[in-house]
């Protein structure tokens, strides 16, 4: 699986078009179920992806996602794909909200257990 790992997110973009670097905490981690979470700014969510093609013919994995923004409940839904070696590209949608694409790079496996449920566990067990 491509998007199998830990993956920094290193660039978001922002309503006006440009880029800027964020925080090294930002992060999305993706399981070997497609399922996961992440993190940016003060927004923290648990994803439920699945894999689709895209028009180019390359996998794209699609979400949805549920969590938080320090206390306030937040939804959404997102999708990522391999845009090069090592980097994602996607995008993060708040429903009825803003939207965020963003650019991440894979990191050494560090956390991320190869027991696909643990991400399950914590997502689903507050």
């Amino acid at each position: 699986m491509d998007f199998v790992g830990s993956w920094h997110i290193f660039e978001v973009e922002i309503q006006d078009g440009k880029y800027y670097d964020i925080e090294t905490s930002a992060y999305i981690e993706i399981d070997f179920n497609n399922q996961g979470e992440f993190r940016f700014r003060s927004v923290t969510g648990c994803i439920d992806g699945r894999l689709t093609d895209n028009v180019k013919g390359k996998n794209v994995l699609e979400f949805t996602w549920e969590g938080s923004d320090e206390s306030y409940p937040l939804s959404g839904s997102g999708w990522v794909w391999v845009k090069e070696p090592n980097v994602l590209e996607g995008e993060f949608r708040i429903h009825l909200g803003d939207h965020f694409k963003f650019l991440a790079r894979r990191v050494e496996q560090k956390s991320l257990n190869s027991d696909a449920t643990d991400t399950y566990k914590k997502c689903n067990n507050p």
